[in-house]
């Protein structure tokens, strides 16, 4: 039962997601914009990982999750120290 909610409605809506958030990326305005989008994209693919995971009951798969996790987060860290230091400028 739960893998047709998986199947028939998170699958979808997650594809729908990376669609609406890849639009962002190529016509934000401003560097800013593309940045959370990337940031919001890696969230939907740790999403979409888990969906997958429990999928193929692998629960292997969710470290992958994690790692994709900590590099977003230490990538728009690393935005963020750049973006902060071009303004000071």
């Amino acid at each position: 039962m739960f893998e047709l909610v998986i199947t028939y409605f998170a699958i979808p809506v997650i594809a729908i997601s990376i669609f609406i958030v890849l639009l962002r990326v190529i016509k934000g305005p401003t560097i800013e914009d593309r940045i959370v989008a990337f940031d919001v994209l890696t969230a939907i693919g740790i999403a979409f990982i888990a969906v997958y995971a429990v999928k193929s009951e692998s629960i292997k798969l969710l470290d992958g999750g994690l790692i994709l996790a900590l590099l977003a987060f230490l990538g728009t860290v690393a935005f963020a120290y750049y973006l902060e230091r071009r303004t000071r400028k």
